[in-house]
């Protein structure tokens, strides 16, 4: 089966995944808003601002265009900073208006919108109007876009609450060495997602620090539990939080360097400054956002999340790492169940 898909967004995921959905045989367009990473793409094959020393498929082709990007296409994939999600499914809604076709959309963001506190799909639902899409789906687990480029063994999850549109697209991404597993749980994947962005900075901060192995097992262990906690508040399943797009990728981004909100949360570790932070990075942190939204949204339902708390309180109140630290360790003992 060969489809015509669009990707939107050319960063490190959102180029990955259009590279493998290309050697798959789709005939796949990669849209990005600016036109010298378009440019780069088309004729060098490369996205070295952010994937270094890559070259991607010859046959895969860049768009400036998003209307042209998104012509005749059977399939739509987002992978935009989650607070621009809104605006560009906006943009997309218009183009959709004056054609004819009703593509299946998917999204590989990974975070909770400010202020509305809405999730990716839900944004998607929103701005997308319904006689312009099928189904929508997220794809998300552990897969940094580093590893994908060398064809490392990678496993992720296609969640849809239509399980027809999940097995849709699993069959497009799977190959030999990315496999796809679907979930009917979409809520769960996409906080899971989204919250394990905050697990990461906090364990970035904790090797910043000099701290070890028990350190960063207790954080994965209890960041979990926080995310279970909102997580099945909305009505998830909370098997979800157990599988790929939830201890799966707290994993993969909680240890790796290759992760950028690990790499920010070791720069406030290190004594750096958010702003100073941000600035380096070059890239969106999603942590960032997500951690206010996180920790505003539990605030609201009365869930108790102390490491959202203390991560929130480094980047908004000034706190340093080591005293949010110290306040986490002396809080009143209770059971681990509970």
């Amino acid at each position: 089966m060969t489809e015509k898909i669009a990707v939107l967004g050319a960063g490190s995921w959102g180029s990955m995944l259009a590279n493998i959905l290309d050697e798959n045989g789709h005939d796949v367009r990669l849209w990005s808003y600016n036109p010298k990473q378009v440019e780069e793409l088309n004729t060098q094959h490369t996205n070295s601002r952010y994937m270094k020393d890559f070259i991607y498929s010859k046959s895969l082709t860049a768009y400036s265009d998003m209307q042209e990007a998104v012509k005749d296409v059977d399939d739509i994939l987002l992978v935009v900073p989650a607070q621009v999600t809104r605006s560009v499914a906006q943009k997309l809604n218009v183009i959709l208006d004056s054609m004819s076709i009703k593509p299946n959309i998917i999204h590989g963001s990974k975070g909770i919108e400010q202020k509305t506190y809405k999730r990716m799909s839900e944004v998607l639902a929103e701005e997308i109007s319904a006689e312009n899409r099928s189904g929508i789906a997220v794809i998300s687990g552990p897969s940094q876009a580093e590893d994908v480029a060398k064809h490392d063994i990678t496993l992720v999850t296609a969640a849809s609450s239509d399980i027809k549109v999940a097995e849709h697209f699993q069959q497009l991404f799977m190959n030999n060495y990315f496999r796809v597993y679907t979930n009917d749980d979409i809520i769960g994947v996409e906080i899971g997602a989204a919250l394990k962005n905050i697990i990461a900075l906090g364990a970035g901060a904790l090797y910043g620090l000099g701290y070890g192995d028990n350190a960063k097992a207790a954080l994965m262990t209890r960041g979990l539990a926080e995310i279970s906690r909102l997580g099945t508040s909305f009505g998830a399943n909370p098997l979800t939080f157990t599988g790929l797009s939830g201890f799966g990728d707290v994993i993969v981004t909680a240890t790796s360097s290759d992760s950028r909100n690990w790499r920010a949360g070791y720069q406030l570790g290190k004594g750096e400054k958010l702003d100073d932070v941000v600035k380096n990075m070059g890239m969106v942190i999603e942590g960032v956002a997500t951690t206010q939204a996180a920790y505003e949204l539990a605030k609201q339902r009365g869930i108790d999340m102390p490491i959202t708390s203390a991560i929130y309180n480094v980047i908004n109140e000034n706190v340093s790492v080591k005293d949010a630290i110290a306040k986490l360790m002396l809080r009143e003992g209770r059971s681990e169940l509970e």
